[in-house]
């Protein structure tokens, strides 16, 4: 069964935000990450997930910076802020409620 991306769409940041609680990482680590998590059934479209860093670092909630890769193209990490931490707190504290109330309304008697 895949996962529908529209349930998901708005908690793009979120997962990025919750990735990088984890370790600093580049954007095909944190999308490879992701779909590993989900046994393939979700990963975020390369647009989606640029928007999201250039978002979220306009926010404060995370930093880039460029990797010294010896070999191999240079990479841009992204390193999550004081800020970010908070915001990713926030964010799943949000996530919990909302979930805890949508299984109320959605399960049969």
């Amino acid at each position: 069964m895949s996962i529908a991306s529209d349930l998901i769409r708005g908690h793009t940041e979120t997962i990025i935000l919750a990735q990088l609680t984890i370790a600093d990482s580049y954007g095909y680590q944190i999308n490879k990450t992701i779909q590993e998590k989900t046994k393939q059934e979700y990963e975020l479209k390369e647009a989606t997930l640029y928007s999201a860093f250039r978002r979220l670092e306009q926010a404060g909630y995370i930093q880039s910076y460029w990797g010294n890769e010896n070999t191999g193209a240079r990479r841009r990490y992204y390193t999550i802020t004081s800020e970010g931490r908070q915001a990713y707190r926030s964010r799943k504290a949000e996530w919990d409620t909302s979930k805890k109330l949508i299984d109320l309304l959605i399960q049969g008697d």
